[in-house]
């Protein structure tokens, strides 16, 4: 993942047993202290409020990028800040992507892409990575709670290096998948076990091997590479690219998120750490990408 989803800093996942298993962190205390300062936050600062609806109606909601992609970044920071176990922040970056994804649905976003854990987090100590990939096999089968998730028939999609992951984040990933698989709404993709390189160089495995089968020889195959043929093998074939990539954190670089897919992507860099990024942050970051005039090779 790259920090809270993949691999600079943060990372997520509760395990609940096995060789290795962490104990569960107090969940209940961690919500009710945060939880109680986000009421005081709220009493405290009305105009804040006032000026977080006042950004909303600024928004042109015909304008809005059609596929956001989110590098969810800063749970342990986040949790470390507050005194807390670093395995609770990625409890409440979950909670905080339900809302996100909430957010997205009210803004007709069609397109979503987490980057959730990357290939680079295979080398964490063992006990992480199976805490890390336990938290999602937990949270996969109650993602899309929520009325507005449930009503707006949200399909999910996994990418990544299936290969490498454990049987049971194998068939909790196939699982949300088939459960959402006749769903017409947004397109959720997860991108698990995830690199942007090893993307690259698997669609160009799958393209050698697809042209070997139908006895091309290999200077044939050169002579009619092109972008638009490769697109056609990566894990998101058939998707439009991203218009749109945040990351939270402060961290200013894709860490190989969506490298081929991001080539014309606007970017934007939120200081906030990921389970404390608002409605308002979110907002603030529509509004910066429909100020920008887009430009595409230049």
């Amino acid at each position: 993942m790259t920090q809270p989803m993949h691999s600079s800093s943060d990372g997520q996942g509760v395990a609940e047993g096995g060789a290795g298993a962490l104990p569960r962190p107090d969940w209940t205390a961690a919500i009710g202290r945060i939880g109680a300062e986000d009421v005081f936050r709220k009493i405290a600062h009305p105009l804040y409020w006032l000026y977080q609806r006042r950004l909303e109606r600024s928004l042109d909601r015909t304008a809005m990028p059609r596929h956001i992609g989110l590098i969810l970044d800063g749970n342990r920071r986040f949790a470390r800040g507050n005194g807390l176990d670093v395995r609770l922040g990625h409890q409440f970056g979950v909670r905080k992507l339900k809302d996100f994804l909430e957010w997205c649905l009210e803004f007709g976003v069609a397109h979503v892409t987490l980057y959730v854990f990357s290939t680079e987090n295979f080398n964490r100590a063992p006990g992480e990575v199976q805490y890390l990939l336990d938290l999602f096999v937990r949270e996969s089968a109650r993602l899309l709670e929520g009325v507005r998730l449930q009503t707006e028939k949200v399909r999910v999609k996994i990418i990544g290096q299936r290969h490498r992951l454990p049987p049971k984040v194998l068939e909790a990933s196939e699982a949300l998948e088939l459960s959402t698989a006749g769903h017409q709404g947004m397109l959720l993709t997860i991108a698990l076990a995830y690199g942007g390189r090893e993307e690259i160089v698997d669609a160009v495995k799958a393209l050698l091997a697809d042209a070997a089968d139908k006895g091309k020889t290999l200077s044939t195959v050169a002579e009619g590479l092109s972008a638009e043929q490769l697109s056609t093998y990566l894990y998101t074939a058939g998707q439009p690219d991203p218009d749109f990539i945040i990351r939270t954190s402060g961290e200013q670089r894709l860490s190989g998120f969506l490298l081929w897919q991001s080539a014309y992507s606007e970017l934007y860099f939120c200081d906030a750490l990921w389970p404390k990024f608002r409605r308002i942050d979110f907002l603030r970051a529509l509004r910066d990408y429909q100020q920008r005039e887009r430009r595409y090779g230049g």
